[in-house]
């Protein structure tokens, strides 16, 4: 129960770090779009990967979240890079 817990809260606070990352990174977003999307793409792939192949259940559930902290930060850099107000300042 207190791991569960805890897993949540690590996964939620990929949000803040997201954007704080797409803050710091204003610059480097746009040409970085590409990279985002195969970033997801190949993070998607993977948690598939641990599904379909048996691996040890702890081994699979910690990388499987910080998969799932990847994908979002990765998720939050793609959408703040197509916001215009936000890449110019």
């Amino acid at each position: 129960m207190k791991e569960g817990f805890i897993a949540i809260i690590l996964v939620l606070l990929a949000f803040p770090v997201g954007y704080l990352l797409a803050y710091l990174a204003r610059d480097e977003l746009i040409a970085g779009k590409k990279y985002f999307k195969m970033v997801i793409v190949a993070g998607i792939v993977s948690i598939v990967c641990f599904i379909i192949f048996e691996i040890e259940d702890k081994l699979r559930n910690s990388l499987t979240l910080t998969v799932i902290f990847i994908i979002i930060v990765s998720l939050i850099s793609l959408i703040k890079s197509k916001d215009k107000k936000f890449v110019k300042k």
